[in-house]
């Protein structure tokens, strides 16, 4: 197989982090940010809270009994899209195959590089110096070894390793380590008697085919080994954008869920013309409080990214379900996107044509 070496980048508490750049003088104390409703979740803590056990996606409630001192802030998501765009387009500048998987993290394909590990360090530090984010950087011949050594190596993670050397350092590791191994996996592989990484080494393969299937025990089998050819490459443009909202209690008051569903278009149009980006699927999303979820969807004659034309629509849609339940959720989406590129080109192509 020819050499690769790949780059896996996290950027450390990335949202407790921009809210420090904020707020300095929180700088050291325990900080989570999370909403302030009953059912807000924690989106990051910063590491000083996080040695009391709290950790993203727990209840932002038992946060708070967790550790009663600690600073909560309602997330500001505008400023962290705003931080992340900052960071990405910097990497963008520097290395020309990135694959960003999130708002915080990416993968790297630094193999044209003779000298990589240079080349990432003096990212690192020029990140961190214009924007104040620090970056945990694993390196390794795949997106897994990259990904598993900056995970494990965080806050300020800067390591490579070989597979092999993957598979030795995280042989007494649980099988959760392994992308693609999930909870429920990892469960079914306890009760075979398989809770590491180096036992699932050991493990027959057969075994696994028996209780997992002809493709899932392979694939298992080779993860823990380190197995990994996966490609980085920039994801294509997008399909769709939405925009979505969970109540802090639910509501059935429709003409306070139709405000909302306006404020949520309007939100989703700006974002979509700042990216001149149009689309003609208009859509909703309505989760009622026993959890049922529906969505309802027309497409119009024409893209747009123009609230007034999708307003309407969204209404309509909404009026013609009517839930009778209260409604825990909203959201609005728009799809079947034009980029810029396509709508130039179709420009040029109705230019007409000159006289002979």
């Amino acid at each position: 197989m020819p050499r690769r070496v790949i780059a896996h980048c996290d950027i450390d508490a990335f949202y407790a982090s921009v809210e420090l750049l904020r707020h300095p003088e929180l700088a050291g104390k325990p900080l989570v940010v999370a909403g302030s409703g009953p059912r807000s979740v924690v989106t990051t803590a910063s590491y000083e809270a996080r040695r009391f056990g709290i950790d993203s996606a727990m209840p932002a409630a038992r946060a708070r009994s967790l550790c009663p001192d600690a600073i909560f802030i309602e997330p500001d998501h505008a400023a962290y899209r705003e931080k992340s765009t900052e960071v990405w387009d910097l990497v963008r500048e520097r290395i020309a195959v990135v694959q960003q998987v999130g708002i915080d993290e990416g993968y790297l394909d630094v193999t044209a590089f003779e000298k990589p590990l240079p080349v990432l360090r003096e990212l690192v530090g020029e990140l961190q110096e214009r924007t104040g984010m620090v970056m945990s950087v694993g390196v390794g011949p795949s997106r897994l070894v990259a990904k598993t050594v900056s995970g494990s190596f965080k806050p300020r993670a800067f390591k490579a390793l070989s597979r092999e050397q993957a598979c030795e350092l995280f042989a007494d590791r649980p099988t959760r380590l392994l992308q693609g191994i999930g909870p429920k996996t990892a469960e079914r592989l306890t009760a075979l008697g398989v809770r590491t990484v180096g036992e699932l080494q050991r493990v027959d393969e057969a075994v696994l085919v028996e209780h997992f299937g002809d493709n899932w025990g392979p694939f298992m089998k080779a993860r823990a080994w380190f197995h990994d050819d996966t490609p980085v490459a920039a994801p294509g443009p997008a399909k769709s954008r939405s925009n979505e909202t969970t109540f802090p209690a639910d509501v059935d008051d429709h003409e306070q869920l139709e405000a909302t569903l306006a404020r949520l278009t309007q939100e989703l149009c700006a974002h979509m013309q700042r990216r001149d980006v149009i689309g003609r699927n208009i859509a909703i999303k309505v989760r009622l409080d026993d959890w049922t979820t529906v969505t309802r969807a027309r497409t119009i004659a024409e893209r747009t990214n123009d609230p007034q034309v999708v307003l309407p629509v969204v209404l309509d849609l909404f009026r013609a379900y009517a839930p009778a339940r209260p409604v825990r959720l909203l959201g609005v989406r728009l799809a079947a996107f034009e980029e810029p590129a396509a709508r130039a080109a179709a420009s040029q192509l109705a230019l007409p044509l000159p006289a002979a």
